[in-house]
């Protein structure tokens, strides 16, 4: 995707508008405009890879109002934390197939949730396909950058995310680098797999605000390194060779004086960040405008902020917005 930075990325299609993750989400992203698009991918019991914001799938779909699933509802710990839910892993594709996608925030996004009910899941080998189509329909190259959720959690139940994905990306004809691929993930041993495997894509290692990725504290316990030490200098030095670059929370870009970006740069590598978005919600204080969490604050001057810092990519939920505002 050869383009002036930063890169506009349709984060889980247009998930400001249409239900995240959506066929209707991803088609108004390309319509609107975006370099590409992020699906995350979660496993089935069967092994097929769907897309959906995590394997906990009560927020995103219409499953609890499935009576012949009730008995499937439980609690498992993920990534170390309690949850309760319906989990992709304990349902067949053929199952998943049955549900309908909904809007994951209706409190804030009254007007997506409208489209709830509308549409089945995705499987990724869909999404792949979705985005070439998307890319002919509109006459430019489209991208995908592919996150990978909870790889360590789901080894432990035997199914090996890195493999999956292998598949569906050979299969599709997204695996020797002819479409502009991404892979970014919270652990880097995921991260490795695929590189090992000979997947062309460049690969971002994703870091949260505060924590620890699950891998190293499963590996290491409490000498796994934080994710803000990782983007200090030291951290960062142990990056070079093994990823292309990060995808960081932005409330790091938006703190005074930081230097992730310089620093990431001087050593080759590339800086996303995510999310933008315009709600009150989701913006840092300063930049919150009168009116409810749905409504929308001073976003402009939270985005000029991070668009100053010189980042390659940025997430957004409302494509029409990102696309205006980054490369208008």
């Amino acid at each position: 995707m050869p383009r002036k930075p930063p890169l506009v990325i349709g984060h889980r299609g247009a998930p400001g508008y249409r239900p995240e993750h959506s066929r209707s989400s991803y088609e108004l992203a390309f319509a609107m405009g975006v370099d590409a698009v992020e699906p995350d991918v979660v496993a089935t019991r069967d092994g097929v890879l769907v897309i959906r914001h995590e394997n906990e799938i009560s927020g995103t779909t219409d499953v609890a109002e499935h009576p012949e699933f009730a008995d499937r509802r439980t609690t498992k710990r993920i990534d170390g934390h309690p949850l309760t839910g319906w989990f992709t892993e304990d349902f067949t594709w053929d199952e998943l197939a049955t549900l309908r996608t909904r809007e994951r925030l209706p409190q804030v996004r009254a007007s997506s949730a409208s489209f709830d009910g509308a549409q089945p899941i995705l499987r990724l080998v869909d999404l792949l396909d979705l985005v070439r189509a998307g890319s002919i329909e509109h006459g430019r190259e489209i991208g995908v950058v592919l996150e990978v959720k909870h790889a360590t959690y789901f080894a432990s139940v035997g199914l090996d995310l890195a493999s999956l994905i292998v598949r569906d990306l050979r299969a599709a004809g997204w695996a020797d680098g002819e479409s502009p691929l991404i892979i970014e993930s919270f652990e880097k041993t995921v991260l490795g797999q695929l590189r090992a495997q000979g997947i062309a894509a460049s690969y971002l290692y994703l870091i949260e605000a505060s924590g620890r990725p699950f891998d190293q504290v499963t590996a290491l316990g409490r000498h796994a390194a934080t994710y803000k030490a990782t983007v200090l200098p030291r951290g960062l030095d142990a990056l070079v060779g093994e990823v292309d670059g990060i995808s960081v929370d932005k409330r790091m870009l938006l703190v005074p004086g930081n230097t992730i970006v310089e620093d990431a740069h001087a050593r080759g590598l590339r800086v996303f960040t995510w999310t933008a978005r315009p709600e009150n919600a989701f913006l840092a204080a300063e930049y919150r405008g009168r009116g409810g969490r749905q409504e929308f604050g001073d976003y402009e001057s939270e985005w000029t902020v991070i668009a100053r810092s010189g980042v390659d990519g940025v997430f957004v939920d409302h494509p029409d917005l990102g696309v205006s505002f980054f490369r208008g």
